[in-house]
């Protein structure tokens, strides 16, 4: 099984304020169907409200991201998946309750994770 993260920007998320309610119970419900079906890992939204910080491994905390970086938002699902098929589908699921397009990446497999 491979891990694969769906995601999208928090401005690809363009819907009516009414409509919001709707908009979250549909993604509830898919992160739950994933859950049911044993594949999901893990799954989030970014707290725009806190500002990344960039830490060294010395210890040395600094406001932002790497330069030129462009600094990561939007809803994030990380799922364990048999095959990128399986991951296009769940994906498909995903943009239809968000009402938004996902991207799809797939990790490099670890066996230390």
């Amino acid at each position: 099984m491979t891990k694969y993260l769906i995601s999208f920007p928090s401005e690809a998320m363009v819907i009516p304020e009414e409509d919001f309610q709707a908009v979250v119970e549909a993604s509830h419900a898919v992160i739950d169907e994933a859950k049911a079906a044993g594949v999901y890992v893990f799954g989030g939204g970014i707290d725009e409200g806190v500002e990344p910080v960039l830490v060294a491994g010395d210890g040395a905390v600094t406001e932002g991201t790497y330069p030129g970086h462009k600094v990561p938002n939007g809803g994030y699902a990380v799922l364990e998946l048999p095959s990128r098929e399986s991951a296009l589908e769940w994906a498909a699921k995903i943009a239809i309750a968000c009402c938004c397009s996902q991207e799809v990446r797939q990790f490099h497999y670890d066996p230390a994770s």
